[in-house]
């Protein structure tokens, strides 16, 4: 089960079997830190929870207090939180009266004076210093913690004066009328990536950049066929193609049609390649069968051809096929 997990790290990477262990701990390490706050939150904070804190409302308000800077802020949206939602009946220390206004000229002040609490005065004025602006009557309680009971208050005196231009840019463009489209092109807009027209190349040869002008292969896909030829020696064929992890139909394609054997792959000497040094390559990744042949070389001498080879009884025709453009002897 492991091998056959570290083969296709393997695969998928086109590295080594030393460095696919190190993936596969990598991995593992990446999912334990992935699920360990999940974990810590159902397993373990149960264990060291105190029942015996009272979470409650007033205890959150007096912890938040505490905190220097803070305490005004929290104490003022809790205080209008009961206030209007029916905490307590404490009558507010400001004099409200409703009028028409405009949320995107009226002061602090004056929406204060509407009866909205300071803190979202101040929210409602920072949003138009950064530029926001009241287009529909709606966009109000865009307004973080706006409460709806309030603006339903409010909606028959809120009269929209500046909602369809911004001061100093008379028609800016930022009327809401649906039977007009506007398209606002910028001039200096960049142009569209343009694909380089693919011509045809050596595979074994080629780098990345070359092999992302196909259809369907990108930075990553260039990577992994590069990467997967160098661990090989070279391709010998086209059709090896198919055996690079990820490689759609339109990719093959584009790699059969572009992509050309010219350059012949490197060979390893069989009768001199250690059991490591065949390990490396992507043909002779089991290292059981790799330490037969080169035991068998050691009692028998070195192996003179491909039929030679056959004398180990292991290796099954299909196998030698594989191995025989990377074999030299």
């Amino acid at each position: 089960m492991l091998r056959r997990l570290l083969r296709r790290i393997q695969d998928f990477f086109g590295i080594s079997p030393a460095e696919s262990r190190g993936a596969l701990v990598l991995i593992l390490l990446s999912f334990g830190l992935v699920w360990a706050p999940t974990v810590y939150k159902w397993w373990v904070l149960p264990l060291f929870q105190d029942d015996t804190i009272p979470f409650t409302i007033e205890y959150l308000d007096s912890t938040a207090a505490l905190i220097p800077g803070q305490s005004s802020q929290f104490g003022q949206e809790r205080d209008f939180a009961r206030s209007t939602f029916g905490g307590n009946d404490e009558t507010p220390a400001r004099p409200t009266r409703l009028f028409i206004f405009d949320p995107n000229t009226a002061s602090p002040d004056q929406l204060q004076e509407l009866g909205i609490p300071r803190f979202l005065a101040l929210r409602i004025e920072k949003y138009r210093q950064k530029g926001g602006r009241f287009r529909r009557k709606e966009d109000l309680q865009k307004i973080y913690d706006f409460p709806p009971a309030l603006f339903a208050k409010l909606e028959p005196y809120i009269e929209l004066t500046s909602s369809t231009q911004q001061p100093g840019l008379p028609n800016a463009g930022f009327e809401e009328n649906p039977t007009r489209e506007t398209t606002f092109v910028p001039p200096n807009a960049a142009r569209p990536f343009a694909r380089p027209t693919p011509v045809a190349f050596d595979i074994n040869t080629a780098d990345t950049t070359q092999l992302a002008t196909l259809r369907g292969i990108g930075s990553k896909l260039s990577a992994r066929i590069v990467k997967f030829r160098d661990a090989l020696g070279g391709f010998h064929s086209t059709e090896q193609y198919s055996e690079v992890f990820g490689l759609d139909s339109l990719a093959l394609a584009e790699l059969r049609r572009y992509g050309r054997v010219q350059t012949p792959p490197q060979k390893i000497n069989i009768n001199t390649a250690t059991i490591e040094e065949l390990s490396r390559h992507p043909y002779f990744r089991n290292r059981k069968l790799n330490e037969v042949i080169v035991r068998y070389r050691e009692q028998h001498g070195p192996y003179a051809s491909f039929e030679a080879m056959k004398s180990v009884r292991i290796l099954d025709d299909a196998t030698l096929k594989k191995w025989m453009p990377y074999l030299a002897f």
